[in-house]
């Protein structure tokens, strides 16, 4: 299955949970922090207010509640505003 976002929606796929903090510590499940960061997969055709800026590839950072969850073919993804989107990592 696919989906296209529609207007200013953001198809993202979230990076994954840190397994170890730099020091080696295993962080245990109930433990991991949700990720804050993901890369696009899709995007609308923006709106007559506000064109996307961001494109597939891009490598995005957004806030802690942004969007929302959904799961395709098993896969948990999240569909967000544009606006939500705090900043492209290069």
């Amino acid at each position: 299955m696919s989906i296209k976002p529609l207007a200013d929606r953001v198809l993202v796929k979230p990076a994954e949970a840190e397994l170890k903090t730099a020091s080696g510590i295993i962080i245990p499940d109930s433990a991991k922090e949700k990720p804050l960061k993901g890369e696009v997969l899709a995007t609308g055709n923006g709106t007559k207010d506000e064109q996307i800026v961001v494109k597939q590839g891009d490598t995005v950072l957004y806030g802690k509640y942004a969007g929302t969850e959904i799961e395709i073919d098993g896969e948990k993804l999240l569909i967000m505003r544009q606006s939500d989107i705090l900043g492209i990592i290069d």
